[in-house]
């Protein structure tokens, strides 16, 4: 019983002694109990960003701009802080080829059922990369920093930002391919690492060859499944695409359509990490319509926008996957300049648990740019859905190819890097009818010269709207742009289009720009004195 009192007493006396540190640093010095805030919005401290290697083509030239907006930190973060990308390295066969990306093993690979990549043939080693010297490393916010490198073998990168650069820093990849599969222009804005992602609109179909590179950017092993869905369900054969280890600042490429027998276009595919973290990203090629990365869609939810759908789109294909145990119905609407329509003959869309639905909306934008609106039908249904669509440009041998995945909203504020004093398109979406978004946009200094210059747009509710972005004064070289929505705003989501023509091709990319996700909200403590009562 002593024994009993003296702990029950040795404890009061600890909490009494915590909850007297926070009297003491309570704000205003005084010690009577104050009701904790919802919190305070901070700055990021730290940003991780995974770039995949960009091409294995003798004709690929590729751009790196790295890029972080001024004035994103305070306070004890406006130290000066560090930003730059680090080779990674690869993980090769037993002949020496990268894994999944060929040779003897690769065709092993893919000839034994169920047994997914090039790395679990023969004996997988890992190959530290060949330089390590640091990519487009940072010096100051709100100046973009540029790289290029024509090198079929140019690595994937990972890397860090802290301090000043860590809030919106943003690295965007952007390859011209001159000609072959996938011919035209890829480019990607570099991913944060995570552990689960959906790909909505990959294929395994005769002509496509899509790879996921995963990139683990940490210094402890990840290992990861991947997961094929169609029209009919699951399609990955039994045990194909498990276990995949990615080993630490090392990047896996896998060839999807090791993962089944079946030819499937119009494929979700589904990657779930089981131990520690990675970035990941689809590269598409097509030997008629070029190639592009398929970055990650949004996280499933009973609504998906998709925004910046090119005026001159000759074709766009939705794909659109439910993941839950439920089937999504869904109103399908494209928002234009003057206002929300419906595609003819395509009110509603019904998507099955588990599966994927495809469909053809060939030229829906008919001249004028547009995003795609996805809400749940009338019916009731929240069931959660993620869509992407394919989007080709030209006609005939001319036809060139990108991606919109469903986006995240602009919170507080998106960037996006490498934009182009010719070229490049920004796309504003406000989707909800009667909630206008004021957004202003600000076009950074060049990357070889120029002053920013910032230019406020009003996007009506329900409405799409595509413009040419300020141009920063006196350019040089490349610029960025971030996107913040003003107080008061309706819900905004953009993307930006960048077309840089090959001769008579039509080459392009889209980014989405969702928010950057540079600062966090940090819950406010306060000492509660009747703890010491429970």
């Amino acid at each position: 019983m002593k024994r009993t009192i003296i702990s029950l007493t040795a404890a009061a006396a600890a909490l009494a002694a915590v909850t007297g540190v926070a009297a003491l640093t309570a704000p205003g010095g005084g010690a009577a109990a104050v009701a904790p805030a919802s919190g305070t919005r901070l700055p990021v401290q730290r940003s991780t960003l995974v770039c995949p290697a960009p091409s294995s083509s003798e004709v690929a030239d590729t751009t790196y701009t790295a890029f972080a907006p001024p004035g994103a930190a305070t306070g004890a973060d406006t130290k000066k802080g560090t930003a730059q990308l680090q080779p990674a390295g690869t993980v090769a066969d037993s002949h020496g080829n990268p894994a999944g990306k060929g040779g003897k093993d690769a065709k092993d690979a893919k000839d034994a059922k169920g047994k997914g990549t090039a790395a679990d043939a023969g004996a997988p080693q890992t190959v530290p990369p060949a330089d390590t010297k640091p990519v487009v490393p940072l010096q100051q916010a709100g100046k973009p920093v540029t790289a290029a490198t024509d090198s079929p073998d140019a690595p994937a990168l990972t890397g860090s930002a802290d301090g000043l650069l860590a809030p919106g820093w943003t690295v965007q990849q952007t390859t011209a391919v001159a000609a072959g599969s996938g011919r035209g222009l890829q480019g990607l804005t570099c991913t944060a690492p995570d552990t689960q992602f959906w790909f909505p609109g990959v294929s395994t179909a005769a002509g496509r060859t899509d790879y996921v590179h995963l990139t683990n950017p940490d210094a402890i092993p990840a290992v990861v499944d991947l997961e094929l869905r169609g029209k009919d369900g699951a399609l990955t054969e039994s045990g194909g695409g498990e276990d995949i280890t990615v080993p630490p600042h090392t990047t896996v490429p896998v060839l999807l359509s090791t993962l089944t027998t079946t030819a499937v276009d119009g494929a979700a595919l589904h990657v779930t990490v089981r131990s520690g973290r990675i970035g990941a990203a689809v590269q598409a090629a097509d030997a008629k319509t070029g190639g592009d990365w398929l970055p990650p869609a949004a996280d499933p939810a009973p609504s998906a926008v998709l925004p910046g759908i090119p005026a001159d789109a000759t074709d766009v294909q939705l794909v659109a996957v439910a993941p839950g145990d439920a089937d999504a119905d869904v109103t399908v609407q494209l928002a234009t300049p003057t206002g929300l329509i419906t595609p003819a003959g395509l009110n509603t869309l019904h998507v099955k648990s588990g599966m994927t639905t495809t469909v053809d909306l060939k030229d829906i934008t008919k001249g004028e740019a547009g995003s795609l609106v996805l809400t749940p039908s009338g019916d009731g249904s929240t069931a959660p859905i993620t869509a992407a669509l394919r989007v080709l440009r030209g006609k005939g041998d001319s036809q060139e190819m990108a991606f919109i995945p469903a986006t995240r909203p602009v919170e507080a504020r998106g960037t996006v890097a490498d934009n182009r004093a010719k070229g490049s398109t920004l796309t504003l979406v406000a989707p909800e009818k009667g909630k206008d978004a004021t957004v202003k946009v600000t076009a950074s200094a060049g990357s070889g010269g120029g002053s920013p210059v910032t230019k406020t747009f009003t996007v009506k509710g329900g409405t799409d709207l595509a413009v040419q972005p300020p141009l920063p004064s006196g350019l040089k070289g490349s610029y960025a742009l971030t996107v913040e929505p003003q107080s008061g705003s309706g819900p905004v989501y953009a993307a930006r289009m960048l077309a840089l023509p090959q001769g008579g091709l039509p080459a392009f990319t889209i980014q989405p720009v969702p928010d950057d996700r540079g600062s966090v909200l940090v819950p406010t403590a306060g000492q509660d004195l009747s703890l010491l009562t429970r």
